[in-house]
């Protein structure tokens, strides 16, 4: 009898530190109150997506390293944005029908593009699309030149494309990054950097644009709650022939 009172007494205290909780910090639902996202293009309709916001500031901060001839999938967006130096500007696609790919290949079996092409690769949402991801990173490393550099950025917190129910493969985490890609360019050559907080992880999977957000609430940086994570790989020097 004892017991179970101490654990009735125990249960109602839980109780109420749930609800004080609750009433220190309420959730306000407002319009988030729904099962289906406000945006159904990830924001775009409503200005720039959050993950976009993430990703042209990473390449932003990462420009030095579009130089030289740099390869980018399916178009040259980001080349000829934030490119300096660019000597040629390549695009691969697997899509015989696109008209901007100067390269057709699939990125996890590119043997056709010799080694040691390219001095940057743009490889931003790209390799949850793709199952066998070792081999797209290898493909990568193979095709930079030394000191050639990877800027990859992929999902962490995002929905999946109504296009792409039947083809996407993954999310990933800073942990699998670290080890993907350093298993390819070696941990000591790999820069690991996460973007987001549980707000905006909130905001993007409901559609919210990144100009509906504040920029304190942008820039805050939560290793829990990432949207995505952005990956600066570079190919060290070839090993010397004894």
């Amino acid at each position: 009898m004892i017991r179970s009172a101490r654990a009735g007494l125990s249960a109602r205290r839980a109780d109420w530190r749930r609800r004080l909780a609750r009433a220190r910090r309420p959730a306000r639902f407002g319009t988030l109150r729904r099962v289906t996202p406000l945006s159904d293009h990830w924001g775009r309709d409503r200005g720039e997506p959050v993950d976009r916001h993430y990703i042209e500031g990473f390449l932003l901060s990462h420009r030095a390293a579009i130089r030289g001839r740099v390869l980018e999938l399916q178009d040259a967006t980001y080349t000829q944005r934030y490119g300096v130096g660019v000597t040629r500007s390549d695009v691969l696609d697997v899509d015989r029908a696109n008209p901007r790919a100067t390269i057709i290949a699939d990125l996890t079996a590119a043997d056709g593009v010799p080694a040691g092409t390219f001095d940057c690769i743009i490889l931003t949402q790209t390799l949850h699309l793709i199952y066998d991801v070792r081999a797209a990173i290898a493909q990568c490393h193979r095709m930079l030149r030394p000191g050639g550099v990877l800027l990859c950025t992929v999902p962490v917190t995002a929905r999946i494309s109504r296009h792409e129910l039947d083809r996407e493969c993954w999310r990933f985490t800073e942990v699998s990054c670290r080890r993907l890609f350093g298993e390819a360019f070696g941990e000591d050559l790999v820069e690991i950097t996460s973007y987001g907080n549980v707000l905006t992880s909130i905001a993007f999977l409901a559609g919210v644009a990144s100009r509906e957000l504040r920029r304190a609430e942008l820039d805050a940086r939560d290793p829990y709650f990432p949207v995505i994570v952005a990956v600066q790989a570079e190919k060290g020097p070839l090993p010397v022939r004894v």
